[in-house]
C-alpha cells in the first residue's frame, strides 16, 4: 500500500484534551489528516481494541487508514490497517509475517545506521525523529533537529529515492517547513492537533503547510 504520510495524526488517550479518541480522530480527518495511529501505552488491551474499532468506524468511507502503534494483537483483533513499531518492539518481519502482505509496516527511525540497516522490503514508511524536544513522550535521547532529519532522509533516499519518510516528534505549525524542506514527506503529530481548541483547524492549517512546502520543493 502507498502510505500518504503528509498529516500522520496520532491519537493518545493521554493526550485528547477531554475527548474520545473517535470524535478527536473525525475532527482531524476533516481537517486533512492523512493516516491515524492509535497510541496508548497505559490502557489496557481491551480499551485498546475498543478504541482501535471506535476510530475503524470513524474513517469508514474516509480512505484514511489506521495503525496502531506498537501493538500487532490489537491491529489483528480491530482489524485495523497495520502498525508502527519501534526499535524495541516486534522485528517488521514478524510483523509483516503477522499482518500480511497487504498491511502497512511503519517502523521508528533515530540514527543514520538504523536508516542503513532497515529492512525496506518490510516496511511501507519509516518516522524519523524525534526531530524536536517533545513533551508527549517520554525520550532520553537528545532530539536530533533538522540537520539530523536530513541525514537520515539522504541515507534512505541513497537506499531508495522515493521510501516514504514522516519526520515526527515537537512537530508543530511553526516548525513544520524545514521538517518538509529536509526531505520528509509528512509530518507526523500529537499536541499540535489534538490540544488545540478546534483540532480540524489546527489539522486545516498543518495540512496547507505541508502541502505548500512540498509543492516549493516539487516533491
Amino acid at each position: 500500500m502507498t502510505v500518504d504520510l503528509r498529516l500522520n495524526a496520532i491519537v493518545d488517550p493521554e493526550r485528547a484534551n477531554g475527548r474520545s479518541l473517535a470524535d478527536l480522530t473525525r475532527m482531524v480527518v476533516a481537517g486533512g489528516a492523512t493516516l491515524i495511529q492509535l497510541r496508548d501505552k497505559h490502557g489496557s488491551t481491551r480499551r485498546m481494541i475498543e478504541e482501535a474499532r471506535a476510530i475503524k468506524a470513524v474513517l469508514a468511507g474516509t480512505g484514511v487508514p489506521l495503525v496502531i502503534n506498537d501493538r500487532v494483537d490489537v491491529a489483528l483483533v480491530a482489524a485495523a490497517d497495520g502498525v508502527h513499531v519501534g526499535q524495541d518492539d516486534l522485528q517488521p518481519e514478524d510483523a509483516r509475517r503477522l499482518l500480511g502482505p497487504k498491511a502497512i509496516i511503519g517502523l521508528s527511525i533515530k540514527t543514520v545506521a538504523l536508516a542503513h540497516a532497515a529492512p525496506l522490503d518490510m516496511l511501507d514508511y519509516v518516522g524519523v525523529g524525534g526531530v524536536y524536544a517533545t513533551t508527549s513522550k517520554d525520550n532520553p535521547n537528545a532530539p536530533i533537529g533538522v540537520s539530523g532529519l536530513r541525514d537520515i532522509v539522504a541515507a534512505f533516499r541513497a537506499r531508495s529515492h522515493d521510501f516514504p519518510i514522516c519526520g515526527i516528534a515537537g512537530i508543530d505549525a511553526g516548525n513544520a517547513a524545514p521538517v518538509i524542506e529536509a526531505g520528509a514527506d509528512g509530518v507526523a503529530v500529537i499536541s499540535a492537533l489534538s490540544m488545540q481548541s478546534d483540532p480540524a483547524a489546527a489539522a486545516r492549517e498543518l495540512r496547507g503547510i505541508v502541502d505548500r512546502t512540498l509543492a516549493l520543493r516539487g516533491a
